[in-house]
């Protein structure tokens, strides 16, 4: 375990996924972030995106999130976001339903907010196969 992170992405509802990581990639305010041991620590504003983990043994994992925190420090890797979906999660024709629902009001931010989650779904579940 000491060579690896130890990730912990928790919803409002749920601890989505937690366990041991070799990487994480992110995507912040700031711009992506990638995440190994050893990592200087920051606490940074998360953006809707796709949340890629990297396990020790190669297993990937692809999470959708919405809006939320990432904080990095001692190898330790939390991530909080109100909503998240694992890849395998996602009902891929809902989600593009729910795009195309978003963005026929450009004028509404709320729209636009579920938009961004609704792209983040689909990569998601899109880089996955």
């Amino acid at each position: 375990m000491a060579d690896n992170l130890q990730v912990e992405l928790v919803a409002a509802d749920r601890v989505v996924w937690s366990g041991p990581a070799q990487m994480v990639i992110a995507r912040t305010a700031e711009g992506d972030v990638g995440i190994l041991r050893g990592h200087t620590p920051i606490l940074s504003v998360l953006t809707s995106c796709v949340v890629e983990i990297t396990e020790p043994e190669g297993a990937q994992h692809f999470v959708a999130v919405d809006e939320g925190f990432l904080s990095v420090a001692h190898d330790r890797v939390s991530i909080l976001s109100q909503h998240a979906a694992l890849s395998h999660e996602i009902d891929l024709d809902a989600a593009r339903a729910q795009l195309e629902e978003a963005e026929a009001d450009p004028g509404d931010h709320e729209a636009q907010a579920r938009a961004r989650a609704a792209q983040a779904r689909i990569k998601a579940s899109e880089r996955s196969r």
